[in-house]
């Protein structure tokens, strides 16, 4: 780990500068620049109210709000796990040329959708704004929420960048198993209440991404404190995943370059 802690610290403004410029990238040449970044959630916001409220007839109280934050923590989620697994190939020309820890491509492609979803949570704030969602002391467990699905999406992203290296068809593989959970995360409707015992508990606590969800919803939405024993069981997978990671891309990451 304190390999790790020095290559932070020595290449953290490289991958601060390097998701500035990713993002300048995405919306150069674009009319509308980066009101994308703000357009871009807010219509899967609505096809999924749409899809959710209008042809499946669900309801929960502040609807839209409910459908917004399910969203944005599945879409951080996704777009991490996802480009993980390419992201060494994605980056060879820098990979072969350079040394660098290839722990710190993850961290940049996090600071990227990190940003996106800092726009996100922008836009449910103002959602609750408008739909008059209460707000509690318990809106403050928000950002211990927020560290837990950093440090699991990150400890996760670390262990497939490793194995995409090496595994053809792990993108492939694992592109089927988030559309798995996806629908086995609560995005468009209550884990809690629209499952019967003990599959909602069961689901709440296997699947990150569904708790993590819940808990947004319970302390933004409904005025209640999350589990913090699953919270901090959450968090404690997330630092061992990410552990695992770190210790396997220092093992091999010299032979990175020669498989890509």
């Amino acid at each position: 780990m304190k390999k790790f802690i020095n290559n932070i610290k020595r290449y953290f403004k490289y991958a601060v500068y390097s998701a500035r410029a990713d993002l300048k990238a995405e919306v150069a040449g674009s009319y509308l620049n980066w009101l994308w970044w703000v357009l871009d959630p807010m219509f899967f916001m609505l096809i999924y109210i749409f899809i959710a409220g209008i042809v499946f007839k669900k309801t929960e109280l502040y609807f839209p709000v409910f459908i917004f934050t399910g969203l944005t923590v599945w879409d951080y989620f996704n777009r991490n796990i996802n480009a993980s697994v390419k992201i060494v190939s994605a980056n060879r020309p820098i990979v072969t040329k350079i040394y660098i820890p290839k722990y710190i491509l993850i961290l940049q492609k996090s600071f990227v959708t990190f940003f996106k979803m800092l726009i996100s949570w922008g836009l449910v704030i103002i959602l609750m704004i408008l739909w008059k969602v209460p707000l509690t002391p318990y809106i403050l467990y928000f950002f211990p929420i927020l560290l837990v699905l950093y440090v699991i999406t990150f400890g996760f992203s670390l262990i497939l960048m490793h194995f995409g290296i090496f595994i053809e068809d792990l993108g492939n593989v694992i592109t089927l198993v988030l559309k798995l959970v996806f629908y086995l995360s609560g995005i468009f409707y209550n884990v809690s209440t629209s499952l019967p015992e003990p599959f909602n508990k069961i689901l709440l606590n296997l699947n990150p991404v569904a708790f993590l969800i819940n808990a947004f919803r319970d302390v933004l939405l409904y005025g209640k404190a999350p589990s913090l024993l699953l919270l901090s069981g959450w968090f404690l997978v997330g630092i061992f995943s990410m552990m695992i990671g770190i210790h396997i891309i220092h093992k091999y990451e010299n032979s990175y370059a020669k498989v890509i």
